[in-house]
């Protein structure tokens, strides 16, 4: 801001330069000049009359009239007293200054937009705190709000664009995106993060997200090929083999999807909270791969298959989901437009949402609502990677999922997958 009103300064003061300078120097001169050039101009004419009514024979003395002439053009010459007499009085530039400054500065403060430069150089001020709250170092918790989340995504831009080889920069840069369901700037950040630093495993994941957020064939089979990289450099990394597992059985590659969850059940141990899901995810790509084998033999195929299908998703989603009824407090009061918001979060506290559903504010109270892995914002981060969780919901008017000052709001207690909890809309930002 300080080089800002620096040149604003030098501009101001080369227009008062313009103002001044031809009061003091360029008048004086202009005005000495005309007034010889006309006396010259008058002088010539009347010698040439001169000499017209002297041929004509009316004029009796040329010289002595010439001679009269010739004296009053020197008696009219400016000389060095006159000069001084016409500088010009403080009192008459003094008003014009302030009337220069007061027209700059004025017009720029209503046109202008010193309110949003003075914004932006706070928002990459606030930079380290934002990052600390987006990835729930902070103390207290607080949630990011929409301008908090705005003002992360200008200041981390406007940081980029000053260091552009930050790979970790544009990584942070793509996660907000997807967070905020901008898919173009998310795979454009994430692409930028793998190009300056390609071997890095978190970049490779969050690029593969993207890539697999795209939905394009050839994106995802350059998402497969990445997931492949990290898993041949760390045969441990449990979140690339949930990842190639999902995208193999979405494409009905069930062999391959039992092989990864097996390694995931290897690596996770019987202990771990993750291990029964994996069980039933695996029993489920069986079942499929013995339906296409023609394994299973029944005198009405179809029916059977319909049940087997029916049964098999029913159990499948009672794992990966969770079950909430919310109540809504009696001194909230419901805008007259809007949405209820209601999203998961990991249990540490981190205030991005792993998955959220929109709800009509028609909706009755109390509602009870169940989130399975559809309702996923991240394919990265499913819902059912959560082995405990936190609910919120929150009454909202614009539709969005990140929370803001005013809004009501209620949370559960952390919650085990597959669970069910109830509470109360009661609180407010």
């Amino acid at each position: 801001m300080t080089l800002f009103w620096i040149l604003t300064a030098v501009l101001v003061l080369i227009s008062i330069a313009i103002f001044v300078i031809p009061m003091y120097v360029g008048k004086e001169y202009d005005d000495e000049a005309s007034r010889d050039e006309l006396n010259k101009a008058f002088f010539k004419d009347r010698i040439h009359e001169l000499e017209e009514e002297s041929q004509e024979g009316l004029v009796a003395s040329q010289k002595d009239m010439v001679a009269d002439l010739q004296q009053t053009l020197l008696d009219d010459l400016p000389v060095t007293e006159k000069k001084q007499a016409t500088h010009v009085s403080p009192a008459m530039v003094v008003p014009g200054l302030i009337l220069i400054v007061g027209i700059c500065y004025g017009v720029y403060g209503a046109v202008g937009s010193s309110a949003k430069v003075e914004a932006w150089h706070q928002a990459v001020n606030r930079l380290p705190e934002l990052t600390q709250r987006l990835m729930g170092d902070n103390a207290a918790n607080e949630p990011l709000s929409d301008q908090d989340m705005s003002d992360l995504t200008l200041a981390l831009r406007t940081k980029l664009h000053k260091d552009g080889d930050d790979p970790m920069g544009w990584l942070l840069l793509g996660r907000i995106a997807i967070a905020n369901r901008d898919g173009a700037t998310a795979e454009m950040a994430m692409k930028r993060a793998y190009d300056l630093n390609p071997v890095d495993t978190a970049i490779r994941l969050g690029y593969a997200q993207t890539l697999m957020l795209s939905g394009k064939p050839g994106q995802s089979d350059l998402a497969r090929q990445l997931l492949r990289q990290v898993i041949k450099s760390d045969h441990t990394n449990v979140q690339a083999l949930s990842l190639l597992a999902f995208d193999a059985f979405e494409q009905k590659n069930y062999q391959q999807a039992v092989d990864y969850w097996t390694m995931m059940k290897t690596l996770i141990g019987p202990d771990d909270s993750r291990t029964p899901m994996l069980t039933r995810s695996i029993e489920r790509a069986k079942m499929r791969i013995a339906d296409g084998d023609g394994s299973t033999v029944a005198p009405d195929p179809t029916a059977i298959d319909e049940t087997t299908l029916q049964s098999e998703t029913q159990n499948a989603d009672t794992a990966k989901q969770v079950t909430a009824t919310i109540a809504l407090g009696k001194n909230v009061v419901l805008p007259k437009q809007g949405n209820i918001i209601i999203s998961v979060h990991d249990a540490d506290g981190s205030p991005m949402p792993i998955a959220a559903v929109k709800l009509p504010l028609s909706t009755k109270f109390p509602l009870t609502i169940t989130l399975t892995d559809k309702d996923s914002m991240i394919p990265q981060r499913q819902l059912s990677s959560l082995s405990e969780m936190i609910i919120k919901a929150r009454v909202d008017s614009d539709g969005n999922v990140m929370t803001k000052k005013g809004d009501w709001y209620g949370q559960s207690s952390q919650t085990p997958l597959g669970g069910e909890t109830a509470f109360v809309i009661n609180k407010q930002y």
